[in-house]
């Protein structure tokens, strides 16, 4: 059965459609789902609804066409009769189909709100027929989008309509115009510039991005990632040279193991281009995943006190409001999504024991939090902010630096989080039972936190009563006892500094730097002895 059947009632002289048949019949190979749906926008009598269902593989076998049209809102007479037609045409076809009586924007909206709920979600075929104004067609095509699967075909009717000059307001082009510069790059152009209709297939994941009743239980608490609030999670980051290949291997292992929207910011504590280059190449930006590089503000703790005190210039820096704040020299093992729901209970900031220090040390009184991962309330931080730069500033020579101020500054302010999510000193004293620590989760941490110098002492190295010694992967010393140093190094392989192991640029630094500790070592020894004797 055909469009032209005559047990359809279609208005002969109000055919718009047939002409277009046969360049329809040559995008219905493009669309592979086993079970398509098709959305249209301004249905008029049904006739494209009807060639869909009759000539889409599977369309009335699991198939869904769903059409939107006002109808005048059955206030008129044309109205009510072209709604009895496009019941009865599509009846016809023995497909499934769903027919709203709605202006396309509430149509759409209403379409939103269901699919984000439904597990098949999304269309295959999109069909754009309704008002001629270029803001019009701009809403309805944008709102058609979210509903658009990869891979989905869509087609604007009118592009070359010539009822209206075409830079008119009331023509439809400039609204499609306008949608295609806004989505450059996420779809393929199917039509010529010669052609009636204009035809993009979608080359992108469907992303709904609007709130649906239900969508959040009542009862949550928390902004989960991946809800239909679609926030997206914030991770933030310090480096400078030495630690651009550490913070790549933290930016990765972060953005391969977390799913979802997610923003990367860097405060730039004095990286080079070529280095920054290397850092976006190292992952596959998307439009799910960004990078954004952060300069420092012109006052800041770091230029007057050292780099050590970056961290937190970002409270200042970071153009967001809540953020996972994540030290260069730390490797992502699971999905940070949970991390980032965490109820900070109205505290500013979430941190870890120190697993050294818990109880803190002999200028500071414990508990004691290790800043090297923190959930950050930037919000409430910030309302404090002069208290803590003044406090910095104050205990610039302290012994921790940067993490004695935020644990001096935030005493009263902090939630404690659990061990997993940032596990310090692995292979060492980690292992040993602490009051108030459980290091059972330390077997199978989330972040991996790699403590210790880059370049460690000689003494730090031979200390007998730390051994391993604490000490980063790419160091001349290595993190040798470390049970996760090999999987650090084979995500380094991932980055744009993979083979960094094996060169021979690396083997030179290494052994330079051995010999600088073999170096400052005798020299101190030599001070010792002349001040002994």
């Amino acid at each position: 059965m055909s469009p032209s059947s005559s047990l359809y009632h279609f208005t002969a002289t109000q055919d718009w459609f047939s002409g277009n048949i046969s360049r329809w019949l040559s995008l219905l190979s493009l669309v592979h789902s086993p079970y398509p749906r098709a959305l249209e926008i301004g249905s008029w009598e049904g006739r494209s609804a009807v060639f869909l269902i009759e000539n889409l593989a599977n369309m009335k076998d699991g198939g869904e066409m769903v059409c939107i049209d006002h109808f005048d809102l059955m206030q008129t007479a044309d109205g009510r009769e072209r709604h009895a037609k496009v019941v009865h045409n599509l009846s016809l076809t023995g497909g499934k189909y769903r027919i709203l009586e709605r202006f396309s924007v509430p149509g759409l909206m209403e379409l939103l709100e269901e699919e984000m709920n439904e597990e098949n979600k999304g269309f295959d075929w999109i069909y754009i027929d309704g008002s001629h104004r270029a803001d019009d067609t701009l809403l309805d095509a944008e709102l058609a989008w979210r509903l658009a699967r990869n891979g989905a075909i869509i087609i604007f009717d009118d592009y070359r309509w010539d009822a209206e000059p075409e830079e008119s307001i009331h023509h439809p082009k400039r609204g499609i115009d306008a949608f295609m510069a806004v989505h450059d790059g996420e779809y393929r152009r199917l039509s010529k510039s010669t052609e009636y209709q204009m035809i993009l297939q979608k080359d992108c994941k469907m992303r709904i991005g609007f709130l649906g009743q239900g969508s959040i239980p009542a009862q949550s608490k928390s902004i989960v990632p991946g809800s239909s609030f679609e926030y997206g999670i914030n991770i933030a980051l310090v480096t400078d040279c030495t630690y651009a290949l550490a913070a790549a291997v933290a930016i990765k292992t972060a953005l391969v193991c977390t799913p979802g929207r997610v923003t990367v910011y860097v405060i730039d504590g004095g990286l080079t281009s070529e280095e920054k280059e290397k850092l976006r190449m190292s992952v596959n930006f998307d439009e799910e995943k960004t990078l954004v590089f952060v300069d420092l503000p012109g006052e800041s703790l770091s230029r007057d006190l050292g780099p050590t005190w970056a961290k937190i210039d970002a409270l200042v820096s970071l153009p967001v409001e809540r953020a996972i704040y994540l030290d260069a020299d730390v490797l992502v093992r699971c999905s940070l999504a949970e991390l980032w729901s965490v109820d900070l209970g109205g505290k500013s900031i979430g941190a870890t024991l120190d697993i050294g220090l818990p109880q803190g040390h002999s200028d500071i009184a414990g508990p004691y939090f290790n800043a090297g991962v923190l959930l950050v309330d930037l919000a409430k931080a910030r309302a404090k902010l002069p208290a803590l730069m003044g406090l910095s500033k104050e205990m610039k020579e302290s012994k921790h630096r940067d993490q004695d101020a935020l644990n001096v500054h935030f005493a009263n302010d902090w939630y404690r989080l659990d061990q997993c999510w940032n596990a310090q000193g692995l292979g060492t004293y980690a292992d040993i039972k602490r009051e108030g620590i459980d290091v059972g989760t330390l077997g199978n941490p989330n972040i991996v936190h790699f403590t210790g110098p880059v370049h460690p002492s000689l003494a730090e190295v031979l200390n007998p009563w730390v051994q391993p010694y604490t000490a980063k992967p790419w160091g001349y010393a290595g993190a040798p006892g470390h049970p996760f140093n090999e999987e650090w190094w084979a995500a380094l392989e991932q980055t744009a500094w993979k083979g960094l192991r094996s060169s021979e640029d690396f083997r030179q630094t290494c052994r330079a730097q051995k010999v600088k500790a073999i170096e400052n070592a005798r020299k101190e020894l030599d001070k010792k002895l002349s001040e002994a004797f």
